[in-house]
């Protein structure tokens, strides 16, 4: 599968100038200057991808998504929908990290386990965190450690929640040896081995993740912290978290670009930032004495869009805003041949409209998923 794409605007994501990109099944090659008539010769098929007016970028990476849904907080019939293949790719998103929430009890690491290597099968890249809210934390092996030494897809903990009615109000100490369980699992495996942190809205916002730093031996980058968008206190928290540096993570909603710029002018450290839809969990409303008014369900489209948004709307450098989805994302969860453009990476791209950000078409591990905006591949039963 030999795929070149010639004479677009390359973003690796830092802007690199027009070039051209040649793949070789699932992996880039070359990017460069490449003789697309020496292609010609070869006696094998080659597609040419004519990407003039488009930007280049890599693949999005997805770090919090609710694969096989989430919620629930409102009965039995408010439990959220499974992801589909389509919509991802419509997104632009060629890897995911799934994870369970509130639910443990009717969803299980199991399943999770099923359905990312189920997305895999139909084309993605997919990866899970082992966990969800509660601590004590459901898993497959009985613990943490061996779930992410033992099972290849499993590359830390998560979404533990924490200043949230719906965790399982843990003590420091629990919190601080699953972490360090985790960090010990990824040391042995060579993998990430992160504990990813649901925020809710609660008044100690980040106070635990701060005293992990302070009192325990946890090394910063094994925290990762999502949902920071919650109260302009909750991002100055996590801006004082990320300078120390552990990993902070907005959800994509209406004003990401508007916190980004708020994250930027008071000096959060940028690579330490990263973008996530929190694509099929449960957006539930409570009101003042915790009882649920409403919920709804969200969606990946989002994260483009604000992607999108974050440029046109804020004027934010589009290789900026590009890292947040992509390098930085893969820094965070150590994902050593995604979120750039590089020769012997993984061949997983985007290409969209320079004028109008319009996604025009997506290649996952260089297969062409989505091609002047017709999605190619859906997933088996869609």
């Amino acid at each position: 599968m030999i795929t070149l794409i010639k004479n677009g605007e390359i973003y690796t994501p830092d802007y690199i100038g027009s070039q051209s990109i040649l793949l070789i099944n699932d992996k880039i090659a070359k990017i460069g200057e490449i003789n697309e008539a020496d292609l010609a010769n070869l006696p094998l098929d080659v597609e040419v991808i004519d990407a003039s007016g488009l930007i280049v970028a890599p693949g999005i990476i997805d770090p919090h998504v609710h694969l096989i849904g989430g919620g629930g907080e409102g009965g039995f019939a408010t439990r959220t929908p499974e992801l589909q293949l389509s919509g991802v790719i419509s997104s632009g998103i060629t890897t995911v990290v799934g994870c369970l929430g509130t639910d443990g009890t009717t969803r299980h690491m199991t399943s999770l386990l099923a359905k990312a290597r189920g997305l895999e099968e139909e084309g993605i890249t997919t990866y899970i965190y082992t966990g969800n809210y509660h601590i004590p934390t459901p898993t497959i092996t009985s613990s943490v450690k061996d779930d992410i030494i033992l099972i290849d897809k499993i590359i830390g903990a998560g979404e533990i929640a924490i200043s949230d009615s719906r965790s399982a109000q843990p003590a420091i100490q629990e919190v601080a040896k699953l972490v360090a369980e985790a960090r010990i699992g990824g040391l042995l495996s060579k993998k990430a081995g992160v504990t990813h942190f649901h925020v809710g809205i609660g008044k100690e916002r980040l106070k635990f993740l701060h005293t992990l730093l302070e009192d325990y031996e946890i090394p910063p980058a094994n925290i990762y912290a999502t949902h920071i968008t919650r109260s302009r206190e909750l991002v100055n928290d996590a801006i004082a978290l990320a300078n120390k540096g552990a990993f902070v993570d907005i959800t994509a909603d209406k004003d990401s670009g508007k916190w980004i710029q708020y994250y930027k002018e008071n000096n959060g450290d940028i690579e330490q930032l990263s973008l996530s839809s929190d694509g099929n969990g449960s957006l539930p409303k409570f009101n003042a004495k915790g009882e649920l008014i409403g919920f709804g369900v969200a969606s990946q489209q989002t994260l483009y869009n604000q992607i999108t948004s974050a440029i046109k709307d804020y004027q934010l450098p589009i290789s900026e805003v590009l890292s947040f989805v992509t390098r930085n994302t893969a820094r965070a969860l150590r994902l050593e041949k995604k979120g750039s453009l590089k020769e012997g990476f993984d061949a997983d791209i985007l290409m969209m409209d320079k004028t109008t950000f319009e996604l025009e078409h997506v290649l996952a591990k260089g297969q062409h998923m989505l091609k002047e905006k017709r999605i190619l591949v859906t997933g088996t039963f869609e």
